[in-house]
């Protein structure tokens, strides 16, 4: 059948296949619903016909009334669904029974409550009946409320409502059936009347997938498809003249990029010959610097030895003071030197940090030391403040934190 609706017709098919399908699962969901209904109906009329039968047989209960429960019993067989009736006494001994044996068996229970028990064909009531009961049928008995006076025991049969259930399901299953019936022979008659111009359509499709864009599709045969031929045939016009603009787009950008190409040569040349010319003015600048570094360090490294010999000369403690200053910021200018070519090595990627020990308290007042005469000059005084806290003996590079 799929083969002879085409490819319009098992496309309907396919698009109307699960709405019918959603139908059916509804329609046994509603049927299902609807038998939960009945269900919670029936066990709803065996309670309340439990609880009519409460008062009427309570005075029968209280003084043993085997005939007139009997009676009750055998009338309460023409309510609907009801299929046996027991009356029982407080100890649950039967006093008076009408119907057929109980298909179920009794509810187990010694609660106030109305009790069940369900089963697969039938549910079995158990009513407890009180004073109370006999109150509602005739005169007040004091005291007599709460005294248990017999159960009311009877049994609904399920038959009827699963009769009704059925039929609800058959009626759901024909119509749903009548549905995919009509649904199926409407998508074959489609399929039937658009298979051709569909086939004319793939055909065309197919020889502009291929490269041909000179294919026309002719008049369909309804406004629709004639409307959608209309459509393909302007998207081949349109693909035919983008083609042609696409070719001179392509020709034109191809002797653009040989341009650009020949002009990304030669920007590369002279980034390289400026690259070549920064290389060669940073090693200018590192030779200058290092020679300018060991030229100073020459006369400083005099400073340095004439000032030790001085030191070991007599002088006043002003003088040895001054002489420790000269001597400090000697070695700080040396350091500072020091650093200069630490920029060289910097660039050089060759910076190495050293790692020895030195005594923090130490390097922060050589440092105060030598900043001391500027700072005096200023009328400033300047003094270091270390936490107890702090690390006194560190190891890293004390020069350079200097």
């Amino acid at each position: 059948m799929l083969k002879k609706l085409g490819i319009k017709g098992r496309v309907l098919l396919l698009t109307l296949l699960p709405t019918s399908l959603m139908a059916l699962v509804l329609g046994g969901y509603f049927t299902w619903m609807q038998q939960s209904d009945l269900q919670t109906q029936l066990l709803q009329r065996g309670e309340m016909i439990a609880e009519q039968l409460a008062p009427l047989v309570a005075p029968a209960l209280a003084h043993k009334n085997i005939a007139l429960l009997e009676r009750i019993a055998t009338q309460s067989l023409e309510q609907q669904d009801v299929r046996a009736v027991t009356f029982l006494a407080p100890d649950r001994t039967p006093l008076a029974h009408a119907g057929p044996s109980m298909l179920n068996q009794a509810p187990t229970g010694n609660g106030s409550q109305m009790l069940q028990r369900t089963g697969s064909d039938a549910t079995r009531y158990l009513l407890p009946v009180f004073g109370r009961h006999r109150n509602l049928a005739g005169d007040l008995i004091p005291d007599e409320s709460d005294r248990l006076l017999g159960w009311v025991e009877l049994e609904l049969s399920h038959n009827s409502m699963l009769l009704r259930g059925y039929r609800s399901l058959f009626a759901s299953l024909l119509l749903i059936i009548a549905g995919l019936i009509c649904t199926g022979l409407l998508a074959l008659r489609m399929g039937r009347t658009i298979n051709n111009p569909l086939s004319q359509i793939k055909h065309a499709v197919t020889q502009l997938k291929d490269g041909n864009l000179e294919t026309r599709l002719p008049l369909l045969g309804s406004q629709e498809l004639d409307e959608l031929a209309s459509g393909i045939n302007r998207m081949a016009g349109t693909l035919q003249n983008a083609q042609e603009e696409l070719q001179h787009s392509i020709d034109q950008a191809t002797e653009d990029v040989r341009q650009n190409l020949e002009t990304i040569d030669i920007q590369n040349i002279e980034l390289d010959l400026a690259r070549k010319e920064a290389l060669e003015a940073s090693r200018i600048k590192s030779e200058f610097l290092a020679n300018m570094s060991h030229e100073i360090r020459t006369p400083l490294n005099g400073i340095l030895g004439f000032t030790h010999l001085l030191q070991k000369s007599e002088l006043t403690p002003r003088q040895l003071d001054y002489l420790g200053t000269i001597e400090k910021s000697a070695d700080s200018l040396l350091g500072i030197i020091n650093e200069i070519l630490d920029f060289s090595k910097i660039e050089a990627g060759k910076l190495v940090l050293d790692s020895i020990p030195f005594n923090l308290r130490d390097l922060l007042q050589d440092t105060l030391t030598i900043l001391a005469p500027a700072a005096h000059a200023k009328q400033l005084e300047l003094v270091s403040l270390v936490y107890r806290d702090t690390p006194l003996s560190l190891v890293g590079d004390p020069l350079r934190l200097k």
